[in-house]
Parts: structure tokens; C-alpha cells; sequence
């Protein structure tokens, strides 16, 4: 989760017809950032550098299952205070029945087989490889194909997303998805930056030349979390290559609007452009937004600072790295989910689909170099970054998932993404969209999509 703290508000106007087409098409060519170029491997940037995309498999041995298991076993813990749920972070007691399902009970050789279900490669880009899943739909006569890049966040992977890639594959009334799932940089299977610097602008330009290497000139993009600031940046490096944005996640500037609906909106909402359901889920504004994000940016402000230091534990202690990422799957599914001595976790989640999860950062040794991401992107003021400064044309679809740890109404969202074809308010849901509510969120993607398309 990428929130800039509760002082930047989450958060366009559906242009069409003549002139208005006329001039936003003149300002998208205008109003873009600039790619530019980067090297993020270790070293001088060689004279020349290999484009090749290869197949990769996730691989497991007993030597790394057999390490595993003695960390676990050199656990200590501290009993939880009494009656306190997840109040004070992710409970002890629950967590010890967590810790012997992983270390009794979890398959890891057995999930790995599912993470190897589909096709794997990776690629070198600006010095880094690059790992990405690439799936397919079955031939069906009369099908159009789209292609669709699908973006993770933290502490997530690119696994969030196995149980949507086969919705996604089905055929939709002459529509289906080939979708290609890459893990951020630093995340899991993909190598980390050796340098300073890189942030999101840098993951979206990666991802850019990925889709372009994988010779497509549109497509459609998805994401939440950092996903949904990358694919942001991808929308504005080449608002020409992307056909349509989908957001679960999503932010607007601030501004007198925003000021304005704050002030106005719990009494007079049509006023400044809010629904009802904007007001129940805003409102009262201090206690669901400013002081909920107090009690859940701890993390972020450890990450955006010293995260080597917190991320040095972390990465030697598995039950640690456990508590630390699970207790995100609890909390931002649901804030409720605090007051529940089992943290509400599988609710929503296996464990098994939680501790793969787990194991995809704790076998790549990525944990520090994704808590990096945040350093690398809070380095100066992010409003003052010129993706904060330069609006996004392309056709937009937002998902407004009502457990998301902040909302975003339309008529802010609209601040910043200047063409959304379509805003729904879902019935559940929470941070996680794919993970938790893959038929939804593939059912809003194609209508998205189906909108953009005409079909």
C-alpha cells in the first residue's frame, strides 16, 4: 500500500464530441512524461545488452525447506495481551497456529507446482531481469484477444493474481484476455535495483519496453497499490500504447474541490458532486480516513526511510516476515478484522494462498528491497513529482471497493483521471482486489473493456 499519509486525499470529466475531443487529444500529446532512459544493474552499463526472453520455473529444494524449518523452530515468541485482537499488529497466540500449519502441514514443493500452472519467463531490461507471467486464452473462433497487463503491489506478488487469470481467459461475449503479470522490480523473481532511485516512473518505463518486447503497440492496463501508481506512469509515458487504465486503487490531487466537498458534503453532497454512497463511506472524514491512516501508516513511515534497518530481521527470521506481511491481509481486507483474535484472515485468504505468498518473498530474499520501493518514492515531496502534475487522458475504469483503506469519490478521481468511462461502487471487497474478489474484479475489467471497445 503506497498512501502518501492521511494528508494526501485519494482520489474527469468524460470527454467527447468535437472540439473537446479535439483539444484533450492535442493536450494527451502534449501533457506526457518523458521516458527517458535508466541502468539499474550492478555496475557500468555494458556496450550492448541481451533482449531475449527466456522461460523461467520457480524452483525449490530440501536444503531450502530443511533452513526454513529450523528458523522456524528457533522462534521465540511474546504472549499478546490479554483480549487485544490485532490492535496492537498481528496476535501471537493466532499466529503460533499459523506458524505450525506452515511448518507441519505447508506443501511448499506442492505450491510450487501451482505457481509453475503457467507459463513463466523472464527478460533483461535497463540491467535488471525481469520476471513476468504470460498466459494465453484457449483459440476460439470469433474471439477478439486483448492484451492486458496486470500490476501488483505490496506486500503482495504477482501471485494475487492466479485466481483471476482463468476468469480473465474465459471467453466474454467475444472478448478474452491475454494477460501478461510481472513482478515489480525488487519483488520476488525480479532483480533489484544495484542502484539509488528507482521508483515507480522507473518500474512503468521497465514495464513499457516489457510490453513492447513482447511486440504489443495497445493494451490494457489493471492495478492496485503500487500497481496502480505504475500503470498510472505507463498511461502517461504512452497514453498512445494504452487502450484503457483499470484501477482498484486510485488517488486525486488536493485542491479547493476537495476542501470544499469535506466541508459541504456531509450536509449538501450533491452540491459538490457526492453520492450518498460517497458519504457514507467518507464520513465522519477524521475517523475513517485521517486517524484509521494514522494507526496503518506506521509501516510506511518505517519503509520510506530505514528500510534496510527494520528489513534486516525481517529477512532472517521467516515467522517474522509471517507476521509482518500477514498482518496486511487481515487489517486491509477489512479494518474490523482488528478486533478478531484470529485477525478475520481467512475469511478471505487460505493459508496456503497467504504462506505462498510469503515464501515467494522469503525465498528471493526480497523483503528489503521491496520496502526500498517506498524510500525510493517518498525521496522528495510526491506532489511535487511530475506525474502528480500531469493528468492522465486514456479511457479510464475505477473500482471503488468499500474496504479500501481510503475512498475516493468520482467527482475527485475525475481531478486527475480526465476520461473515466466508468465508476462502480462495489459490494465488498477490501485492498487486495484480486486476491479476495477475482470475479468482480474481472467482471468490472470487462465491462471496462467491453465500454472502450464498443463492443
Amino acid at each position: 500500500m503506497w498512501l502518501n499519509l492521511p494528508f494526501v486525499l485519494i482520489g474527469s470529466a468524460v470527454a467527447a464530441g468535437g472540439v473537446l475531443a479535439y483539444l484533450v487529444h492535442k493536450r494527451r500529446q502534449i501533457q506526457t512524461i518523458p521516458l527517458g532512459e535508466g541502468w539499474w544493474g550492478a555496475g557500468e552499463k555494458p556496450l550492448s545488452e541481451d533482449y531475449k526472453i527466456y522461460p523461467f520455473k520457480v524452483q525449490t529444494s530440501d536444503e531450502e525447506i530443511r533452513d526454513l524449518y529450523e528458523r522456524i523452530d528457533k522462534t521465540r515468541y511474546t504472549d499478546p495481551l490479554e483480549d487485544c485482537g490485532f490492535q496492537y499488529g498481528f496476535n501471537s497466540t493466532y499466529l503460533k497456529k499459523v506458524v505450525s500449519y506452515w511448518r507441519n502441514e505447508f506443501d511448499w514443493k506442492k505450491q510450487v507446482a501451482v505457481l509453475n500452472k503457467y507459463p513463466h519467463f523472464k527478460t533483461r531490461i535497463e540491467g535488471l531481469d525481469i520476471h513476468f507471467i504470460h498466459v494465453r486464452p484457449p483459440h476460439r473462433e470469433n474471439q477478439k484477444v486483448v492484451p492486458l497487463m496486470l500490476v501488483h503491489g505490496w506486500p503482495g506478488s504477482f501471485y494475487e493474481f492466479y485466481r483471476i487469470l482463468p476468469l480473465l481467459t474465459q471467453n466474454h461475449g467475444g472478448i478474452a484476455f491475454e494477460v501478461i503479470c510481472p513482478s515489480i522490480p525488487g519483488y520476488g523473481f525480479s532483480e533489484a535495483s544495484h542502484k539509488q532511485g528507482f521508483d515507480s516512473l522507473a518500474a512503468a518505463r521497465i514495464f513499457l519496453t516489457l510490453m513492447e518486447r513482447l511486440g504489443f503497440s495497445q493494451f490494457y492496463l489493471q492495478g492496485g497499490d503500487w500497481g496502480s501508481l505504475i500503470t498510472t506512469n505507463m498511461s502517461q509515458m504512452k497514453p498512445q500504447c494504452v487502450k484503457g487504465l483499470h484501477l482498484n486503487m486510485f488517488m486525486s490531487t488536493r485542491g479547493f474541490k476537495v476542501l470544499m466537498s469535506l466541508i459541504i458534503g456531509p450536509y449538501l453532497p450533491f452540491l459538490v458532486g457526492l453520492s450518498r454512497e460517497d458519504v457514507r463511506r467518507l464520513f465522519p472524514y477524521m475517523e475513517k480516513n485521517i486517524w484509521n491512516m494514522l494507526k496503518e501508516s506506521g509501516y510506511m513511515h518505517i519503509q520510506a526511510t530505514k528500510p534496510d534497518t527494520a528489513g534486516c530481521g525481517l529477512n532472517s527470521c521467516p515467522v517474522g516476515l509471517a507476521a509482518y506481511l500477514l498482518e496486511k491481509f487481515s487489517t486491509w481486507t477489512d479494518m474490523k478484522n482488528r478486533d478478531l483474535p484470529d485477525g478475520g484472515l481467512e475469511r478471505k485468504f487460505s493459508l496456503d494462498d497467504l504462506l505462498t505468498n510469503v515464501m515467494i518473498y522469503w525465498t528471493t530474499g526480497s523483503i528489503v528491497s521491496s520496502m526500498r520501493f517506498y524510500k525510493e518514492n517518498f525521496r522528495s515531496n510526491p506532489d511535487n513529482r511530475v506525474d502528480a502534475k500531469t493528468p492522465i487522458y486514456v479511457p479510464t475504469g475505477l473500482a471503488a471497493f468499500p474496504a479500501e483503506l481510503m475512498h475516493c469519490p468520482k467527482s475527485w478521481a475525475q481531478i486527475r483521471y480526465r476520461n473515466i468511462c466508468s465508476y462502480n461502487f462495489m459490494p465488498r471487497g477490501g485492498h487486495f482486489a484480486a486476491f479476495e474478489e477475482p470475479e468482480l474484479v474481472a467482471n468490472d475489467v470487462v465491462q471496462f473493456v467491453k465500454k472502450v471497445e464498443k463492443f
